[in-house]
């Protein structure tokens, strides 16, 4: 399946007043994952431009710590990635607890660079975004069109670069997971 790059959706829709956002519950950590997960596939693109005007701003101003600090958390990623599918603990982590393991990414990336070069280039250059798109998938309310657009994701009508990190990171919505066993189990 051919990968799609979703629509840029209204600025106005991605942050609108305050009647669109809300703290998430709490309580229901599978709640809350489910509306990060659907608020970033939806709103991807928008993330992706917000992303990409404060990595031009620091790629600017610090050019080779850039590369070097992109790079780094590139390869830890995708390093984590791999071992998570080869060792079944890791697995089970990344799946129970996903903020823990993003967040074992981001620091092993944070020492890592420490070690390399410039610390406030991670900082603002990744980390920054990856922080702004978390707190924003985290307040935004999903609406009707929101949960359709990632519903056709989500049982492979469409794949976008968003859903293949998510996929590898194995976080996707609940029903979404149900729905696309259904359907795989028909196809059989």
């Amino acid at each position: 399946m051919e990968v799609q790059v979703a629509p840029l959706r209204a600025w106005d829709d991605f942050f609108p007043g305050s009647d669109r956002f809300a703290l998430p519950d709490l309580k229901d950590i599978s709640r809350w994952n489910n509306r990060v997960v659907s608020n970033l596939l939806y709103y991807q693109t928008n993330y992706l431009m917000v992303a990409a005007a404060l990595v031009s701003i620091v790629g600017f101003l610090s050019p080779l710590n850039m590369v070097i600090g992109g790079t780094v958390v590139v390869l830890v990623f995708l390093g984590f990635v791999w071992m998570s599918h080869n060792k079944d603990i890791l697995r089970k982590m990344k799946k129970q607890y996903p903020t823990t393991f993003v967040v074992a990414i981001m620091l092993s990336s944070y020492f890592l660079i420490s070690y390399l070069g410039d610390v406030m280039v991670f900082m603002f250059g990744i980390t920054l975004p990856l922080l702004l798109m978390f707190v924003h998938a985290s307040l935004r309310l999903r609406n009707i069109q929101n949960k359709l657009q990632n519903k056709m994701e989500g049982i492979g009508l469409k794949k976008t670069p968003m859903g293949i990190i998510l996929d590898a990171l194995e976080q996707q919505e609940d029903s979404i997971n149900k729905l696309a066993d259904y359907i795989s189990k028909v196809k059989d």
